[in-house]
């Protein structure tokens, strides 16, 4: 593989957060030494040089700016993708508050069922 190649890999994370999706972006993405942890470095956010900013980028980047390494649960992870370009990166937060009565989304963790319930 091609040194030019192997800068250009990102990685696009979406975690689960108090009620909120997170969709980042990362140079690198591994098992963290912490168990049950996904460790994220070098995160990457769009085009300094654009004129219009976007408020939700913006946030993220303002939440994220003195984080060196994220420690993500696995069980929090939604997706993984391994992408090769850094053309249109748009970090966002997605809120899954409860909206024409449909229930709050809640966190993707295993619940086995009731033993005793039949």
């Amino acid at each position: 593989m091609s040194e030019n190649k192997k800068t250009k890999k990102l990685f696009k994370v979406l975690f689960f957060n108090q009620g909120k999706i997170y969709e980042i972006f990362a140079k690198n993405v591994q098992q963290s030494n912490l168990f049950g942890f996904i460790e994220i470095e070098d995160l990457v956010f769009g085009e300094k040089s654009q004129v219009l900013v976007d408020p939700n980028e913006d946030s993220i980047k303002k939440e994220f700016e003195h984080t060196k390494r994220l420690y993500i649960p696995v069980h929090s992870i939604v997706r993984l993708e391994e992408i090769d370009k850094e053309t249109s990166l748009k970090p966002r937060v997605i809120s899954l508050k409860e909206e024409n009565n449909q229930k709050k989304y809640t966190s993707p963790i295993y619940t086995p069922p009731d033993p005793f319930r039949f």
